[in-house]
């Protein structure tokens, strides 16, 4: 075996090794809560972060294990992406870590977190179903325990039961559908797939459907999203933002390049109308459930399923633009959905309180935090000029680029389902601004540093993401060069 093969894996060398690191100091300290343990981590995962985009290694595309794992510099783009997202939880997560209740056990929160995000690395890198259930199952498995990781809380035990029985249940789903694929084709690689299926008939269908199914409860999309608002409103907070951001980007892009590598040959004849189904109900049900909603991790986890159908008008467009603008979407959603998180942590960690009606009058006595949470409800309702009128653009504009009538009335129906997530994200805002009351529910705080930091992070990511072009122009260049990722559904 040739061992050189494993330099291709640079990224995930170095999240191991500070995994290892990390587990080190937290294992062989002479104290079971040590000083300076949480500085660290974050100061190393900084230091990661900032080298993947300083010292990007890999210009081409480059491979290794025969082909199951592949790097290329889309992939080195959206992990560096995922990156800046665990980089702003870990530091929303450190007041909360260092609390009593948490400090003896932040050590392994961090190394489970750290973990998850090995596990998505894997996911999309892979090119080999075998690769990819292991990075599927090494992202969600370490997830339930750190949504049951609040253990004096029931919330927290009902949440973590939900969100296992259903990784269960979506992950035997997602191998069945792959015993079918595995049954018409005799591989697991994906191009091998592609190449080997001529008519699998019904069985295609169902094995498609399956496959599907499996991934759709990982992005939460409708009907697959039941346990999403229990599970959020259910985990500590940090734990939920990571759920709504990090692994819902990262699944996103693995069954982006399932569907194109795997199955975008069938897309005509079998699954074209399943995702154009899925999207109008994931993007239609979220908004209408978020519309009741008073507790905000529930509000946010119903924002997220909507979401996450905005996200996959991106794979539906078959291009280098396609491919681009969903990056840029999951950048963008990564600064305003936790920027929305992190002003509800703050003020969690201080009183306690998650519900909206709490928030009425807000800006009175916190006018800081109600304008950071009045930016990120602009930017995922999608009002201008702040990043998020721009990702929500560039993805309507590259779904309708191949201009079939099916692709003009799915926009169109996004387009409706955008005015009506306008409202309820304007009810946060009409609470913190319009809502008097004689005396403000949540008094006047000042937010721990590490809190604040995460937020003016965000606050900058929102403001000047979609005004720096360089940013989506890059993304856009870096998908022509890799023209494996491309949709070749349509020629078809």
């Amino acid at each position: 075996m040739d061992y050189s093969q494993f330099l291709v894996m640079h990224q995930e060398i170095g999240l191991l090794v500070l995994i290892l690191l990390v587990f080190l100091f937290d294992t062989f300290s002479s104290r079971p809560a040590p000083k300076g343990f949480t500085m660290f981590t974050v100061c190393l995962f900084g230091l990661l972060t900032a080298l993947g985009f300083v010292f990007p290694i890999d210009k081409q595309v480059a491979s290794a294990f025969g082909g199951m794992y592949v790097t290329s510099p889309v992939m080195i783009g959206i992990k560096n992406v995922l990156n800046i997202g665990v980089f702003i939880v870990i530091l929303q997560s450190i007041k909360w870590a260092d609390s009593e209740f948490m400090r003896v056990r932040r050590g392994e929160f961090y190394e489970l977190l750290l973990i998850t995000l090995f596990g998505m690395y894997l996911m999309i890198s892979a090119r080999h179903f075998l690769l990819f259930i292991i990075g599927l199952e090494t992202a969600s498995l370490p997830l339930a325990a750190l949504v049951a990781f609040d253990k004096n809380r029931y919330e927290s035990h009902e949440a973590a039961v939900k969100y296992i029985l259903t990784a269960v249940f979506s992950s035997a789903i997602f191998m069945m559908g792959l015993s079918f694929v595995y049954a018409l084709s005799g591989t697991l690689y994906f191009s091998d797939v592609a190449a080997s299926i001529v008519d699998g008939g019904a069985l295609l269908i169902v094995a498609i459907a399956f496959v599907i199914g499996g991934m759709g409860f990982k992005l939460s999309l409708v009907p697959f999203h039941l346990w999403t608002a229990d599970v959020y409103q259910g985990a500590p907070t940090s734990v939920t933002s990571y759920l709504s951001v990090i692994s819902k980007g990262a699944a996103a892009f693995a069954f982006f390049v399932i569907l194109v590598q795997v199955f975008g040959p069938f897309y005509n004849g079998i699954w074209e109308w399943m995702l154009y189904a899925l999207i109008i109900l994931t993007i239609t049900i979220g908004n209408l459930f978020a519309l009741r909603q008073k507790n905000l991790k529930r509000f946010l986890a119903f924002s997220s399923i909507s979401q996450a159908g905005y996200i996959m008008l991106g794979v539906i467009a078959g291009s280098a633009q396609g491919l681009g603008s969903l990056i840029f979407y999951i950048l963008v959603y990564i600064f305003s959905n936790l920027a929305a998180f992190g002003v509800i942590s703050a003020i969690e960690n201080k009183t306690g309180r998650v519900d909206m009606d709490d928030y009425n009058n807000l800006y009175s006595t916190n006018p800081k935090l109600a304008f950071t949470m009045m930016l990120a409800m602009f930017s995922l309702a999608g009002i201008p000029p702040f990043a998020g009128f721009f990702s929500k653009f560039f993805i309507f504009t590259s779904a309708v680029a191949p201009g079939t009538p099916a692709l003009y009335i799915l926009v169109l129906i996004a387009l409706i389902n955008t005015i009506i997530s306008l409202y309820y994200y304007l009810l946060v805002v009409k609470a913190m601004f319009i809502n008097n009351q004689q005396e403000c529910v949540i008094p006047a705080f000042r937010s721990a540093s590490s809190e604040r930091v995460a937020m003016w992070i965000c606050v900058a990511g929102i403001i000047l993401v979609g005004v720096v072009s360089c940013i989506y122009n890059g993304l856009i260049d870096s998908s022509v060069a890799n023209p494996e990722y491309i949709f070749t559904m349509f020629a078809n």
